[in-house]
């Protein structure tokens, strides 16, 4: 039978300690200056701190946005690109963004990009969960209409676009020109 180790406890964190493990996680992912001060805290905080005065994790993240290993506005436009190729809407773009400490201003490409990309997203929402024309069966009840309904509000879409997409019968043909014209 193994013998059981007990689990060793890592040293506390220093200066040095503290800025390798932000090279680390910058290297690994994408991420934002908020982002970053969370996760450091986090670490402190499970490690244990060795140095004499508190450390100041927000002047680490600017420094490495100033080296640019952190790109607040880059990380919201690719967030946004990704989230509206998976079919969700401008208000899910936005939330996602505002969670992972993204600044207004570093995010209006991100929301330029979601407001152009609405109807398309949309739709592919609508092909992805079979809504409107990409249902399979006979045209929805007013039940299932509101679920779907509600679906795409909750995936982030304007009210407009997603009724104009759900009172569509299946196999219907989508002019994706005319549900842009909605709500403008």
């Amino acid at each position: 039978m193994p013998s059981m180790k007990p689990r060793r406890t890592p040293r506390p964190l220093d200066e040095n300690g503290l800025r390798d493990l932000g090279l680390a996680y910058v290297g690994r992912f994408a991420t934002t200056r908020h982002k970053l001060r969370q996760y450091l805290e986090r670490k402190i905080r499970e490690r244990g701190w060795a140095g004499d005065r508190r450390p100041d994790v927000g002047a680490i993240a600017d420094r490495f946005a100033e080296q640019g290993y952190i790109d607040d506005s880059a990380f919201a436009l690719a967030k946004a690109q990704a989230l509206s190729a998976r079919g969700y809407g401008k208000r899910r773009v936005l939330q996602t963004l505002k969670v992972a400490g993204v600044a207004n201003e570093d995010g209006e490409a991100a929301c330029d990009h979601a407001e152009g990309e609405a109807v398309a997203a949309a739709l592919r929402f609508a092909e992805r969960r079979r809504i409107g024309p990409f249902g399979t069966g006979p045209a929805l009840d007013r039940k299932q209409r509101e679920k779907a309904l509600a679906a795409m509000m909750r995936a982030g879409h304007r009210l407009e676009i997603a009724r104009a997409i759900v009172s569509l019968d299946p196999g219907s043909p989508v002019d994706a020109d005319s549900l842009g014209g909605i709500g403008n």
